[in-house]
Order: structure tokens, then sequence, then C-alpha cells
């Protein structure tokens, strides 16, 4: 087993170290998500709080960890006889990206289940990390109803397993740790709810911070056993802390001013639900337990609403976390009492420190591989490397709308979503057929059906089906799939017009609210001057496409061959990548094409290898005045798509929209 990166070794960190230790403390808190750019520490922060776990005590052979002074009485492996027990250390468990249902919960044996009775049941990660920790990796990237599983059992301590009426349910309380880069998407704001703390990191920008981030990482990798020896003092000296703040815990007394603080608080920043308010009680209590108190300060209130708030804040994707801290501090000081309002923390290496050694230089680091790249570019906000003349500075997008559904026709199987018709893994039932691999969903009647006739040879006596794998039958289920809505938007002068302009970026972050809505991956392709540039890659991240958006300048010549092409070359790239997600190409232009030799004859031969791609598309005709040409409504029909005007693109104008689109699609076919 190799030797973990010691905890009290990372750098800086402070509000990732403080949020991780006070899950140790008091795992009712919640659990903990850590969003920041790559490179930030976060894996490696998480893999070294588990050597600070306690030890656990748990009943020798039972395969879910009971606890021998209170164990679970439903336990699939019980009931469990007083008597032997073993010491084993706490257990991180991670989550990966691509696990199975089943993988997460456990999985039943429905042949046994049928034909005998009998309740085999094969524990899951979430049976693995009772009473340790569940780490999740990348946890935007988890399908949906994962996330919706994983939570579930956070919230209510327990998992449970249904198979066609045989259930299973087992003890299932763990420390969830989730980790994402908000680069590559989002949570849904009911999921961000869910977890208690939310911290956000980003790396040092100081040289000197840095430079011990190097030398710590670099020094580990030499010797990994003789760097931990080195921090093994202040190793004990936190593991010991988390201890006792355990053991204090239940004497902290949490009054009825702070109390006062904690709603006012989440009524100042119009938090939604009742979640909050008990997050931050149990923070609260938590951080003076930490810091050896028996009574929750105003200070403990204020650290709690920094890490339980501002993830809890956000209305829409495009909304960036955070909160006001001296509006915080004005409702604080409204709330609090004369002499509760101390400034001055009564333990120097109190909340705040996160329990960290003394420093001796500044303090980080992060695994191999996960260093902060020095001196990385940002291209947040770059122009298009195309400058025509008369280019026009950026412009405001107008107030988004609500927009109607584009879905492409057909029945897909890419990944789980809320846009286009598929097969997937949940929705209704609309067949069965052979498993192919593990058993995942059943489909009792197919499977009675196919057993039935066989009885009788089998040699059946009883009540019991004789029931044998070949028999059993996977439910087809039929449900929607996200999709990768690429956008191609015209940014030449032609577009320039301020107003029209802030009407079209409008338009197109409506129609990445609904991208994010039902769980898209979208991409961005603009073209001006004389050539066309990838914008923002096919990403989950909408919020990174509005961001190219806003920022978005116009000008120059129109060459929608160069931007069809570019766009054609990244469907393609990206096929190959994920072959199952079917693409939605938005074409944002006035249809008009200009600079080069034959402009208007490239751009239909462009247009036409999308149609013989049978590429779903819509053109949203920007085209204004009292005297319009069509052409965007010519560039629709080589596409084999549709198209729309800015007004007919409000859900209120397009009933009729998603029939023309699957109706021109199929004629194209």
């Amino acid at each position: 087993m190799s030797t973990p990166y010691p905890f009290t070794a990372i750098v800086g960190q402070d509000e990732l170290r403080l949020a991780l230790l006070l899950n140790a403390v008091s795992p009712a808190v919640g659990g903990v998500l850590v969003r920041g750019e790559k490179g930030t520490a976060k894996s490696t922060a998480v893999r070294a709080l588990s050597a600070l776990m306690p030890g656990v005590d748990v009943v020798a052979g039972c395969r879910f960890s009971c606890d021998p002074a209170g164990p679970d009485p439903a336990c699939p492996d019980g009931p469990h006889e007083p008597g032997a027990f073993e010491t084993r250390p706490a257990r991180m468990v991670e989550l990966p990206v691509g696990a199975s249902e089943d993988r997460l919960v456990g999985a039943l044996d429905i042949e046994r289940a049928l034909a005998e009775g009998v309740k085999a049941f094969e524990p899951g990660l979430l049976a693995d990390a009772h009473r340790g920790i569940l780490y999740v990796d990348e946890v935007n990237l988890l399908h949906d109803h994962l996330v919706d599983l994983l939570l579930d059992a956070a919230a209510m301590g327990a998992s449970y397993v249904e198979r066609e009426g045989v259930s299973v349910r087992h003890a299932a309380r763990f420390l969830l740790v989730g980790t994402m880069n908000p680069e590559e998407g989002e949570l849904r704001p009911q999921l961000l709810d869910r977890f208690g703390l939310t911290v956000e990191v980003a790396a040092s920008r100081e040289p000197d911070q840095r430079v011990e981030v190097v030398r710590r990482r670099l020094a580990y990798d030499d010797d990994p056993a003789g760097f931990a020896a080195r921090w093994a003092d202040e190793e004990s000296a936190v593991r010991a802390r988390i201890v006792a703040a355990r053991q204090l815990l239940p004497s902290v007394l949490l009054g009825d001013p702070a109390l006062r603080q904690i709603a006012a608080t989440c009524a100042a920043f119009e938090v939604d639900g009742m979640r909050a308010d008990i997050v931050m009680a149990r923070t609260a209590t938590a951080l003076a337990a930490w810091a050896g108190r028996t009574e929750v300060l105003a200070e403990d209130v204020r650290q709690a609403a920094l890490l339980a708030l501002p993830h809890r804040r956000r209305r829409n994707p495009f909304d960036a976390p955070g909160l006001d801290e001296d509006k915080l501090d004005e409702t604080l000081e409204e709330f609090g009492e004369q002499d509760g309002n101390g400034d001055d923390d009564p333990d120097p290496d109190g909340p705040g420190g996160g329990g960290q050694p003394p420093q001796d230089g500044p303090d980080g680091d992060s695994p191999a591989g996960d260093v902060p790249a020095q001196g990385e570019p940002s291209d947040e906000g770059q122009a298009p490397a195309a400058q025509g003349a008369g280019e026009q500075s950026p412009v405001r997008a107008a107030e988004p709308f609500r927009t109607k559904v584009l879905s492409v026709p057909g029945l897909g199987e890419g990944a789980a979503g809320r846009r286009s018709r598929a097969r997937t893994e949940h929705g209704r039932t609309t067949g069965s057929r052979r498993p192919r691999g593990a058993l995942t969903k059943l489909h009792l009647a197919a499977t009675v059906q196919a057993a039935a006739p066989h009885q009788r040879a089998r040699g059946r006596s009883g009540r019991g089906l004789v029931v044998r794998r070949d028999d059993l039958r996977q439910a087809t289920r039929e449900g929607r799939e996200g999709n990768l809505v690429l956008f191609v938007v015209d940014a030449s002068g032609s577009m320039a017009a301020r107003q029209r302009m802030s009407a079209v970026k409008g338009a197109v972050l409506s129609l990445l609210l609904d991208a994010y809505q039902r769980r898209d991956k979208v991409g961005l392709v603009t073209f001006r001057g004389s050539t066309a540039d990838v914008a923002l890659p096919p990403t989950s991240s909408v919020d990174a496409a509005a961001a190219r958006l806003e920022s978005l300048p116009t000008g120059g010549r129109t060459p929608l061959a160069a931007g069809l092409l570019r766009a054609h070359d990244v469907l393609r790239v990206e096929r190959l990548r994920d072959a199952a997600r079917r693409p939605l190409v938005v074409v944002v232009t006035d249809g008009r094409a200009t600079g080069g030799p034959e402009p208007v004859a490239l751009a239909e031969r462009a247009a036409r290898l999308f149609a013989a791609d049978q590429v779903a598309s819509v053109v949203v005709d920007c085209e204004a005045g009292p005297v319009r040409l069509g052409l965007a409504g010519r560039l629709a029909g080589e596409l084999g798509g549709t198209a729309v005007t800015l007004d007919e693109l409000r859900a209120d104008a397009i009933a009729g929209l998603v029939r023309d689109v699957q109706g021109t699609s199929r004629r194209a076919a």
C-alpha cells in the first residue's frame, strides 16, 4: 500500500482542510463539495484525511461494518451475537464516475430470489464506506440517478436495494466528499443543496507559496515514507484533536442568541428551505468543539455561514457562488448580543487554522500530476483570432427567456438527460430482451413467460417456479438523453448592430439555459472576418459557454462556409470521443455569406455535409429590416433542418417547432 501524502503537509487551502476536519468531527454536517480548478490538491487533501480518521470497532466477519456496541438490527449479515469484534482503520472508498447502480448500492441474485426466496446480496460501495469516507472525484460528471441514490443514502444513513418486490436494507453512514472542476459542468442546484459544506479552492498566485508546494511535492516523491515520518508528530496531534472534539461535541451548547443569528443570516441571504439553517447549526457546533469550547460564539456562526451558504444562493448556472461578507457581518451584529461578537479567536490554532502545524514556510501541495501549472494562460474572455475591419466591442446579452425544446429525431442511446428520446436504464418499460452481461432491470412478466413452458421438464414439484439463468429477461426502457448542442454563431459585421447583437446573445443565452436544464453538452463556434474559431470545445460547462458569448466582439466579413466547415470538423472529432451522444446544430445567422470566391456556393456545399450525415439542425434567422432576403431559410433547406426567427424562438410562440424540426429532418433522411 502506498504511503499517503500527510494532511498536515498540505500548503494553504485553509478552508478546504477546515471543512474536511469539521466533517470528521461531526459527520452529521453533511459532507463537503470541493470546487476548484485542476491541480489544487483537492484529491490529495481528501485521501490524506483518511489517515487521520480514528479507527473503528466492527463486528468480526460482518461485511457491513456493524458497530459491536450497537449493531444494525436489519443488517443482512445479522443478527449479531455479542462477542468478537475487531478494530480496523476507517476506510476511504472511491466511487468511479462510470460506476453502475449495482456497484454503488449492491446487487441481489435475482435467480436465487425468484427460485429459492433467498436474499443473496452482494454489498456495494455504500456498504464498504459505512463508518468511513465515500469520495467521488468529478462528482459533477456522475449520472444524475447515481447522485440521487448517493445523496439519499447520505441523508437517511441507510441504503435500500429493491428488485421486483425483494428488498434489502443496511446502514450506510459515511463522510461524503465530492470534488469537481466547474469548467466541466455544474451540479443541479437541488443536488448542490444536499452537500453540507462547499469550498472553493484555487492555486496560490504567490511565488513563495508555489515554491513550497513544489519543494514538498518533490521531497515526497523522492521518499514517501521518509517524508511522511517527518510529519508524523503533527499528524498524531491532529488525530488526537479530532478524537477530543468528537468527545466534546455532545457537551457544546448552541444557545438562543446563536440560533437567532443563524436563522437571521439564512433569511437575509434568501436561501431556499430549512436545510441551510440546520447545516449551519451543526457546523457552528462542530467549530466550537474543534476549538475546544462548549459554547457556540458569533465567530463560529460567521465561519459556518461562509462554508454552508454560498452554494445555496445559486439560482442558475451563470450565478457565481459567493457571499457578501459585509452583509453577513451586518446581520450578525444586528441579531447578536452586544458582548457576543468579539473579534478575537480564543484559540490561536482555532477554527480558521484547521488544526494545522505551525508553518515554517508557505504551505500547500498536490499529488503527482496534480501540481498547479504555473503561468498557465486563461482563455476566459478571449476574442476570436480574426480581427476584421470595423470591429465593435462586445455588447451585453439581452434578458434570457424560456425556449421550447429542440430535440433530435429518432431514438438514441446516449447519456441520460432530458432532451431527446432514447433507450435508457431509467424510464418507462417498453419491452424486454436477453441480458447482455449482468442483469440490472428484471422484466418479471417476460422472465416468467420464458420459464413457464419448462417447468415439467425441470421436475417442478412445489409451488416455487424453477428459474434458470437463460430465462431471465432484461427490461428495455425508454427515457430521455442529453445531446451535444453545438452553437454556430455569426459575429460578422452584418450582425453588428448593437441592439440586434444583444438580442442574438440573449437568444443564445436562453438556449444555453435550456441546455443546462436538459443535461446537454454544449460547444461554441464563431465566424467573422476571414476565419472561424472554436470559442469553446464541447463541454458540460454551460457557464463557460456563456462567458465566451458575453465577450464575443463583432465585425468584418461573413465567412459562413468556414463556420460550417469548422462545426462539421468539431462534430467529427466529438463523434470519435462519444459516438452515442447525438448532436443538434444551432446556426445563429442572417444567412449572408461574403468574402472569397463564390461564398454562397461554398456555404451551400458545406451545409449539405450536415444533411448527408443526417445531423439535426436549426437555423435561428437574425435578419432584420422591412426587406428580407430569406437567406437563412435557404441555408436551413441545405442543412436539412428548419429556420426560426428570434421571435419564434420564444416558448409561447413556437408550439410547433419540435414537430417542424423532426418532420424536416425525416424528409432530409
